[in-house]
């Protein structure tokens, strides 16, 4: 029995410029808890998530943190965007306060069977996808990193439903303090990713293990057998291994273009099957099903010429994934951004062999079309550094010819030049959609 939180002193670290902390918050203050919510970012910096507590009775801490916010008081919830070893998170621990995230608390009183999904990346989709296909069968409710807490959904999640939740390793590593890992644990993939956070490839790993590591006997780890740390991964839970894949499976009649996205509906029916979803009830439950914003997404089609935003891209893996999804030397790919220090050489030979052309923008631009010029192959690609996402889009339209895909899967995060992923992939299909002059 989870401790009611009524009358309690909660400090919630961690507004975020898109209300990530604002859910929560909520639902604290319908606990009867005593909220103050504190972030290093300006009032200015967060105005639109002020507007989103605004009238709750809670005290706001903005422009930075005080320790005793942190030491006075009962309980701490942090976003997951705050590393454990943050400091004021550190004072919580010594001065014995509670540290938990928004996820934990979600969990420590969901009633329901719980699957979770991580990966690199296809996580948010096969998450989607496995929605839909239990949605067949179950009440099933969706949410986790996907974008949807689902705290006011406790009232009505009952025993018999089924709750599928997406889990970053941002969250994994916190709720490993929690010793708990869901009843069906699903790895998509693993590549390098947010090393600057965990410290080591070997560390982000780690994290993602947290999704299996506390798993019993009863339980179900579904695997990508693609991945070279699935055994990794198999040798580290106790649960029941169910594998995926797609040689010698019956491939799904997909919406969705590219492998990858074969993976994801692989990955999503081996988990439903645990629950006797038959493959016909899946493949109904994936026939109509159109994708996510950002993954892969057609925003326009202008003179023969498809638009497909793929801003979801910020690893290399995942650029040469959605590349791969298009008949080779049709794919005009907008390409670079923030440098996340991550090797992009089998990108680069990924592009001299099978794209039409190259839009590089932002910090890692230059390097990318320096690196594919100095590439000596028969048909090399042409590589243009267009420096910002608008002369990026002017230059392909004015190279594209019917039949051409332009293609935004950059392979990088977009913090030189954008708040995130989704500002990003917005101007793109806006960019896309307008007439060229």
């Amino acid at each position: 029995m989870t401790e009611s939180l009524h009358g309690k002193r909660v400090t919630v670290a961690g507004l975020g410029r898109f209300g990530g902390g604002t859910t929560v918050s909520r639902w604290l203050v319908e606990q009867g808890a005593k909220v103050l919510i504190t972030d290093q970012a300006t009032p200015d910096t967060l105005a639109d998530s002020v507007k989103q507590v605004a009238g709750l009775p809670v005290t706001l801490r903005l422009g930075g943190h005080w320790k005793e916010d942190f030491t006075d008081t009962d309980l701490v919830v942090a976003s997951p965007a705050v590393p454990p070893t943050n400091q004021y998170l550190q004072a919580a621990r010594i001065a014995g306060i509670p540290v938990t995230t928004e996820i934990r608390l979600f969990i420590e009183r969901c009633p329901a069977r719980i699957v979770g999904v991580t990966g690199t990346k296809g996580k948010s989709t096969a998450t989607a996808m496995l929605g839909a296909i239990l949605q067949r069968r179950y009440t099933t409710h969706v949410g986790g990193n996907i974008g949807g807490s689902l705290l006011f959904d406790l009232p009505k999640i009952e025993p018999s439903h089924i709750v599928v939740l997406e889990l970053s390793s941002f969250m994994l590593e916190y709720l490993d303090q929690a010793k708990w890992s869901p009843h069906v644990g699903v790895i998509t993939m693993i590549a390098p990713d947010h090393l600057d956070r965990h410290g080591s490839m070997k560390k982000y790993i780690d994290a993602k293990k947290g999704i299996v590591r506390f798993q019993t006997v009863g339980d179900f780890a579904v695997l990508n057998e693609e991945c070279q740390d699935c055994n990794e991964f198999a040798q580290a839970t106790a649960a029941r291994v169910v594998l995926f894949g797609i040689n010698n499976r019956k491939p799904f009649q997909l919406l969705v273009p590219g492998r990858h996205n074969q993976l994801n509906a692989q990955a999503a029916f081996a988990a439903a099957g645990i629950f006797d979803v038959a493959w016909e009830d899946a493949e109904a439950a994936l026939h109509d099903f159109r994708g996510l914003a950002h993954r892969l997404e057609l925003v326009s089609e202008q003179n023969g010429v498809r638009f497909y935003n793929d801003s979801i891209a910020t690893i290399p893996e995942a650029a040469i994934a959605a590349l791969d999804s298009f008949p080779p030397k049709t794919v005009i790919q907008i390409v670079g951004g923030y440098d996340k220090k991550l090797a992009m050489d089998s990108l680069c030979a990924a592009l001299v062999d099978r794209a039409k052309a190259v839009m590089c923008i932002g910090a890692t631009g230059p390097a990318i079309a320096a690196a594919m010029g100095q590439a000596v192959r028969v048909g090399s690609t042409a590589a243009y550094n267009c420096g910002d996402l608008a002369t990026a889009v002017k230059m392909a339209k004015s190279v594209a010819a019917p039949g051409d895909v332009v293609l935004l899967s950059t392979g990088c995060a977009s913090y030189d030049q954008f708040i995130n992923f989704q500002e990003r992939g917005l101007a793109f299909a806006r960019l896309a959609a307008a007439s060229t002059p």
